[in-house]
């Protein structure tokens, strides 16, 4: 049996969850990625940040204190990414791995 390596940029749970959330969105803005991983605010920026450097995720950014607005969407190498952690993960179960 041999056990790939999972990425641990995305063996993070709340970098997971914004990952599987966008996988299934075209974006998602900043209020609705909080409500949806319950995570504080500086948590879930501390997290997005991470997954931007990575290249991950595309982050918009539109004015500034209170009146911002920010919104995520996952790029093609996020896509890629999360593919094969999927893949990875799956074959840590699997009896062929």
């Amino acid at each position: 049996m041999e056990f790939k390596e999972l990425d641990p940029l995305l063996h993070n749970e709340l970098r997971l969850k914004v990952m599987a959330a966008l996988s299934s969105l075209d974006d998602a803005d900043f209020v609705y990625l909080k409500g949806l991983t319950k995570a504080t605010q500086g948590n879930l920026s501390v997290q997005l940040t991470n997954l931007e450097e990575a290249g991950y995720i595309k982050v918009s950014r539109s004015g500034s204190g209170r009146g911002s607005h920010t919104v995520c969407r996952i790029t093609d190498k996020g896509t890629r990414a999360l593919r094969a952690y999927q893949k990875a993960l799956m074959g840590y179960f699997s009896k062929e791995s």
